[in-house]
């Protein structure tokens, strides 16, 4: 992977950072403009996204476009497997960018005029009027696209309270937790991120033997920000992460919850069980040095 200093891309590592104590952490979004300003108005024939089947944070986007019915937002698709170019697109096909017609992520962030520096990351909210990045933070795209557009709203007023202490704990301890388990680079940081995994997991679980959502009757960005998780859980989480304690179908309450989300119309189309494997299973010198694809799981997210 690479990185951008003034406009021009680096090889070489600049996206996380291991701390100390073996822990890690990811480093922040940096390009926040919102939609709504005079700068970037609230037509969404004029945005594009760019983002990749494996990354949970560019689910967000894709799951909000899908449930929001936001067609007219364009998207492109990179490959299941970053090179050392970043995230890259084929010349044709289905992880081709029909949009600016480019090969890497990184091009998309050099054909900003703003000469970016920053690590280089999806999704990415292209504004195709002005020819500028709108933003490259999953959240803040969510938001901007619930707020400024019809359809469910996601956010409303009297639940903004519980869906954003649910979206700080889902995010530290289950969307990043994962992660955290994942990179760790000692025993301990790995054990304390795991068990921070399943004892928000549980928690969930528990939660949601009185609550079809988290917030109650009614699906929220909370239940969208966790959803890309769950999704992922069982056939790359639970394995390449060593996320092993459970699997998420094991889960009384959170397993039908979570095929619940996947039959809501149009999740389905923003899932890739097959890509993840790919992505979480690619070769890695720490984690799968040999690069080798399980067969299984095999998971029925169907309804029963």
């Amino acid at each position: 992977m690479g990185y951008m200093v003034d406009g021009q891309y680096h090889l070489g590592d600049d996206v996380t950072k291991t701390l100390s104590g073996g822990a890690w952490e990811r480093a922040k979004s940096t390009v926040r403009h919102w939609i709504g300003t005079d700068a970037f108005p609230a037509d969404a024939s004029r945005y594009h996204l760019f983002v990749a089947w494996n990354c949970p944070w560019a689910h967000r986007a894709l799951l909000t476009r899908a449930i929001k019915g936001l067609t007219d937002i364009t998207v492109s698709y990179a490959r299941p497997n970053r090179t050392d170019q970043g995230w890259v697109f084929d010349a044709d096909g289905p992880f081709a960018d029909n949009m600016l017609g480019i090969r890497a992520i990184h091009e998309v962030y050099s054909a900003d005029p703003m000469r970016y520096t920053g690590r280089l990351t999806v999704p990415v909210l292209w504004d195709k009027v002005a020819g500028r990045m709108v933003s490259n933070e999953s959240a803040d795209i969510v938001r901007m696209l619930n707020t400024h557009f019809g359809g469910v709203d996601l956010y409303p007023a009297a639940l903004r309270d519980q869906i954003d202490t649910w979206n700080e704990t889902i995010y530290r301890d289950v969307n990043n937790g994962v992660y955290r388990a994942g990179f760790a680079s000692t025993q301990e940081a790995y054990a304390k991120a795991a068990q921070d995994v399943f004892d928000c997991l549980d928690k969930i679980d528990a939660h949601l033997a009185d609550h079809p959502y988290l917030c109650g009757a009614q699906f929220t960005e909370a239940d969208l920000r966790l959803f890309p998780t769950l999704a992922r859980f069982d056939v790359a989480y639970h394995y390449a992460f060593r996320c092993n304690l459970r699997k998420i179908s094991d889960y009384p309450n959170l397993w039908p919850y979570a095929k619940a989300i996947f039959a809501m119309p149009g999740v389905a189309d923003t899932v890739r069980f097959d890509i993840y494997k790919q992505g979480y299973f690619s070769p890695s010198e720490k984690r799968n040095p040999l690069g080798i694809i399980p067969i299984g799981p095999v998971v029925d997210w169907s309804q029963s």
